[in-house]
């Protein structure tokens, strides 16, 4: 399960992108998925548990390598990342006891709103 992120994450950045823009597509590609399940809720919601799933292995993955003591990031983002991560977890699994389209907004916007901050647009 973890390998198929990681792999997705080499094969974006073998793009020659640079690894923030590689983490920026990636965050993106997990918004796309989940704003696409969001928008045709009645149809798609048999993919909720896809989108959920790859949005929940980018952000292991994203959690994970933010906050390992070499991480070049300062404490204080360590902490925001962490939280971040947390709440991301938390939502995902409430969205999968209890499934509803508008809990899907706060982690579209959070991975749209990173990926644009990765990229220097924020």
């Amino acid at each position: 399960m973890m390998s198929y992120a990681a792999n997705a994450y080499a094969r974006t950045s073998q793009v020659a992108l640079t690894p923030r823009e590689a983490e920026a597509a990636i965050l993106i590609k997990a918004a796309v998925s989940l704003q696409a399940v969001q928008d045709n809720w009645g149809a798609h919601q048999l993919t909720l548990d896809d989108a959920l799933g790859y949005n929940r292995k980018v952000w292991t993955l994203l959690a994970t390598s933010a906050t390992e003591a070499d991480s070049p990031l300062s404490q204080e983002l360590k902490v925001s990342m962490a939280q971040l991560g947390a709440f991301v977890f938390t939502r995902t699994l409430d969205t999968l006891v209890e499934p509803s389209a508008d809990k899907l907004t706060a982690l579209i916007e959070i991975n749209r709103n990173l990926a644009n901050g990765l990229r220097g647009n924020a």
